[in-house]
């Protein structure tokens, strides 16, 4: 029964039907805080096209647009699985944003700084950390000084860092993940990664979780669409691993044959086909299918 009563509910689910409810907002808080060493309040969630709850949700996309105390915007993404081109897709969803919050003709001067904040469940390619984070700093070629920009800042012309006004970005590999959890960075990565918090637990945002996300409080049928969505992903993550083995060993088996570089090329080929059938039989839409696998809609039309 104490098991029952310790299970919560994924950060991924919970961001996308929960912490946009303002009563929940200490939990979303709490992980900003600890990422950002600096206790972060929400003043508001703000709504924009990647915040709609669709079905196609459950596999790409689950993300927060927040605006924080000092009228900063801060966008949080969960992706669970490999998308084509994602750091592109970060970079337009940064862009937009910005264009998004300021108006024809009103001044650079009102551009807000945005965080954006990529919480991945797959295998994103090297590096040994489970957190980067990148800002735009301006070094010197010759002399590894950073540079300082004039700025106008409440009528008085202040010196700035370009770090301080252009994006910064945080990229948390939770898979890669695998240590015991001693800091409070480190405990709330091991509940995005199991789910687990732990029951003594003072850090931000996690002794909220604790009381707003636990799974036996959700209603039956919130319970069942949430039992349905780890499924689903589960699914996914499957049709992903076995198209890519079936693919390799394709590959392999052609490369024996007819050279080792002109096999795997078509080992791969098939194994996107294979994820694309798949997928298009799961019900997934074509924009996804095409982000997912690189095809082209006429080829995926094909199948």
């Amino acid at each position: 029964m104490g098991k029952l009563k310790d299970r919560y509910i994924r950060f991924d689910w919970a961001i996308k039907r929960l912490l946009r409810d303002k009563a929940n907002f200490a939990v979303l808080e709490g992980l900003l805080t600890v990422l950002f060493e600096d206790k972060t309040q929400i003043v508001e969630i703000l709504e924009s096209e990647g915040n709609q709850l669709a079905e196609t949700d459950k596999f790409n996309r689950v993300d927060i647009k927040a605006k924080n105390s000092k009228g900063e915007i801060i966008l949080v993404e969960v992706q669970n699985t490999r998308e084509v081109y994602y750091l592109e897709r970060i970079l337009y969803g940064v862009a937009k944003t910005i264009t998004e919050h300021i108006s024809l003709g009103e001044s650079y001067g009102n551009i807000k700084k945005v965080y954006s904040i990529s919480i991945v469940y797959f295998d994103l390619g090297k590096g040994n950390d489970y957190l980067y984070h990148g800002q735009n700093r301006f070094i010197g070629v010759h002399t590894s000084d950073e540079l300082q920009i004039s700025t106008k800042q409440e009528n008085a012309i202040l010196p700035k860092y370009p770090r301080e006004i252009f994006p910064e970005y945080y990229i948390i590999r939770v898979n890669e993940f695998d240590k015991v959890a001693k800091t409070p960075l480190e405990e709330w990565v091991n509940y995005l990664k199991t789910g687990e918090i732990e029951p003594d637990t003072k850090v931000p945002g996690l002794s909220e979780a604790r009381e707003k996300l636990k799974y036996y409080s959700m209603a039956p049928a919130e319970r069942y669409a949430y039992d349905e969505h780890l499924n689903a992903i589960m699914i996914q993550n499957d049709v992903l691993s076995t198209a890519k083995l079936e693919g390799l060993t394709e590959g392999r088996s052609k490369g024996l044959a007819e050279g080792r570089a002109e096999g795997l090329a078509e080992g791969r080929e098939e194994a996107l086909l294979s994820t694309a059938r798949n997928l298009k039989a799961m019900g997934l839409s074509m924009e996804d299918i095409s982000h997912a696998t690189g095809l082209s809609k006429e080829d995926i039309v094909k199948l």
